[in-house]
């Protein structure tokens, strides 16, 4: 009990508002896991936690990383392109794939007695003071800051700026909503793959569920962009890949922003990095199925890096890794050639 009550001194612990009490357990609602928890212990994640039959986030404004950086290397690339957003992170996550690039910050659990606290106002005003026109939780997986979220994004809301998730797209329907009531207006998901990646290399998860996430984000007014990071031994199969492009364009339409990215070996996954004809060949077989605006990651130079008119072709958007090199829209975000309009939310940041 001593050290419950030395927790519940920490301003990072904080009533999470989102779980059902099952007598002296509680169940979160915040992660589609929906972990039952027994009293003073944690939840998959280690970020919640029972104490006395109520949950708390232990990561309240405990951020591990806070840095300005561009939109596109998220990748956003139909949500204020050239702009740039404060990107905050905190500790662990409710996956646990095997190749993750931040895995020094998700496999990682929080520790409340050596937690650093940030205030959300500190956070927009770092925002400001970079010159960023959002921000942006991501690194870690963001719903870890779930409660966190909230507050910051009615603030940032406040100044005018935009807020997003890079995400699993693992959070409930209900945390979906109430991030999206608290100001969240951009949505990138990362597809793991089909039901064998998410069993067997993410921790017995349902691989529907960022599928379903990602089509109520749109009906929620959320800009949604979907990537598909091509892992060798784990999704690069072609009935992997039909999949996912049968699924993009039954659940979300041709529209939204499909990104094959290439995965290079970290953490505990050493397979080489994936070989850039299996990019291409995802990517052709995306657009010959009607995806309109298909991308390849993590080639820097890559043509299917830049955006094209899917109409008449033109080049419409030419970026270089993260940044944007020229843009060749109209204000109104028409192809100048062939007058098509071209889905991007918010303003074009030269």
């Amino acid at each position: 009990m001593e050290g419950i009550v030395f927790m519940l001194r920490g301003i990072t612990i904080r009533n999470a508002p989102l779980y059902d009490s099952m007598g002296r357990d509680v169940v979160c609602k915040v992660c589609e896991r929906r972990c039952r928890i027994p009293p003073s212990k944690r939840g998959f994640c280690g970020t919640k936690i029972n104490i006395d039959g109520s949950l708390y986030t232990l990561v309240y404004g405990d951020l591990s990383a806070m840095e300005s950086r561009p939109i596109e290397i998220k990748p956003f690339y139909h949500y204020w392109p050239g702009s740039s957003a404060m990107t905050i992170s905190t500790w662990s996550c409710n996956f646990r794939c095997p190749w993750c690039q931040n895995w020094h910050l998700s496999r990682r659990l929080p520790d409340p007695s050596t937690a650093t606290y940030v205030a959300p106002e500190l956070v927009i005003e770092r925002a400001k003071r970079a010159g960023d026109r959002g921000i942006c939780v991501s690194f870690n997986e963001p719903t870890m800051l779930f409660e966190y979220s909230l507050d910051l994004f009615r603030l940032a809301k406040g100044e005018g700026m935009y807020c997003c998730f890079v995400s699993n797209g693992y959070m409930t329907e209900e945390a979906l909503k109430m991030l999206c009531s608290s100001g969240m207006d951009g949505l990138k998901i990362d597809i793991k793959g089909g039901e064998r990646a998410y069993k067997e290399f993410v921790g017995s998860a349902d691989w529907r569920v960022p599928w379903r996430n990602a089509k109520l984000a749109l009906t929620l007014g959320i800009h949604v962009e979907i990537v598909y990071l091509i892992v060798p031994g784990v999704n690069d199969s072609e009935e992997d890949i039909t999949l996912a492009v049968e699924m993009h364009l039954r659940e979300l339409g041709p529209d939204v922003p499909l990104h094959f990215t290439r995965y290079f070996p970290a953490h505990l996954y050493a397979e080489p990095p994936t070989p850039i004809e299996k990019l291409e060949y995802a990517r052709n077989m995306a657009m010959e199925a009607g995806i309109n605006f298909v991308y390849i990651g993590n080639v820097l130079g890559h043509e299917g890096e830049n955006t094209y008119c899917p109409d008449c072709g033109k080049l419409l958007i030419k970026r270089f890794g993260p940044r944007v090199v020229e843009f060749h829209l109209t204000e109104e975000k028409e192809c100048p050639r062939c007058g098509r309009h071209i889905p991007i939310r918010g303003e074009l940041m030269a």
